[in-house]
């Protein structure tokens, strides 16, 4: 390659970077929507709403929240996946799930990670075991015991689901028998438990503490690997002989490959800061959640985890979904 030739690609590519940070720059010009891949009322639909206003403020652009629901939450991420790269669309979603999602599905349209980026985390809450109130049980053995003797419905988010998976592994590792009633979503699968349809429940404690603050579910165990103060009297299922065990719901941002790393980077710096403002962090602390919050590169590294995490349970449970 000749001096002059080198010399004008340098250019060129000079240019085309600083014309990307100008763009950047003047990003956001017009509103942006946040995607949550499942119905209005679940945990990553709570978080979308309480975030959303204080997003809109700092970016002075309108953030308006879209629930894309099907296929476990693929649906929306796909959406999102297949859309522009432009900045103007964020995927609010169970991170953890969606990592579930490629080892469950066999025909999955879209790869969420060559084709999403990490944005950051922005909560936590762990799934909680609760039962109708009518069930004759206080605590996890007393339901393994009952499981074996009487026909139990297990109602579950969706088939494949982060909430269905660690059912599964509570179930083997327990010996616990029950039949699993797949919902289009957790507060579907809350509704029936709530109205007897179904007999036991396995969610996220955002969407689900409610119910059992109202007395109209009974809690039996924490899916964390200590004790949540909100409900510090209920032990975990590792203090009742699930060993080790721990799951829940990540909630996460995440946007589509190729969207240009100044707007990631002041996205990430504008979700943490709402996260971690005192008003949500204490409203969400009041439900169940713990804010948790990543770098973009954490936030990958969390993704590639997961999706390692799970695809061994997958495997050993032979869930698979086209």
């Amino acid at each position: 390659m000749t001096f002059s030739r080198r010399s004008s690609l340098l250019a060129a590519a000079a240019l085309m970077a600083t014309s990307g940070l100008a763009w950047a720059d003047s990003w956001p010009t017009r509103p942006l929507r946040i995607v949550v891949p499942y119905p209005p009322g679940g945990s990553s639909d709570i978080i979308a709403r309480a975030i959303s206003q204080p997003l809109s403020e700092a970016l002075k652009q309108p953030v308006v929240v879209e629930n894309r629901a099907g296929a476990n939450g693929n649906l929306g991420a796909e959406l999102v996946a297949r859309g522009a790269a432009d900045g103007y669309t964020l995927l609010l979603c169970d991170v953890g799930a969606l990592a579930i999602s490629p080892s469950v599905y066999t025909k999955l349209a879209f790869d969420p990670s060559k084709d999403l980026r990490g944005v950051t985390m922005l909560a936590y809450s762990p799934h909680l075991l609760v039962v109708h109130p009518s069930l004759p049980v206080n605590n996890f053995a007393e339901l393994v015991a009952l499981s074996k003797k009487s026909d139990l419905n297990f109602a579950i988010p969706a088939t494949g689901s982060a909430a269905h998976l660690a059912a599964v592994a509570v179930q083997r590792a327990s010996g616990a028998r029950w039949e699993y009633v797949p919902y289009k979503g957790g507060v579907q699968a809350i509704g029936d438990t709530v109205a007897g349809q179904t007999q036991v429940l396995m969610n996220g404690m955002l969407a689900t503490l409610p119910q059992v603050q109202a007395g109209k579910l009974k809690l039996l165990a924490v899916s964390k690997g200590t004790r949540m103060p909100l409900v510090g009297q209920v032990p975990t299922l590792a203090e009742q002989g699930v060993t080790g065990f721990e799951s829940g719901t990540w909630q996460g941002v995440r946007m589509a490959r190729g969207t240009p790393d100044a707007v990631v980077a002041r996205l990430n710096a504008e979700l943490i800061r709402i996260i971690r403002s005192p008003e949500i962090r204490s409203r969400l602390a009041g439900q169940g959640a713990e804010v948790v919050t990543m770098t973009p590169t954490e936030e990958e590294q969390f993704f590639n985890q997961e999706r390692a995490r799970w695809a061994k349970v997958v495997q050993a449970a032979n869930v698979k979904l086209d």
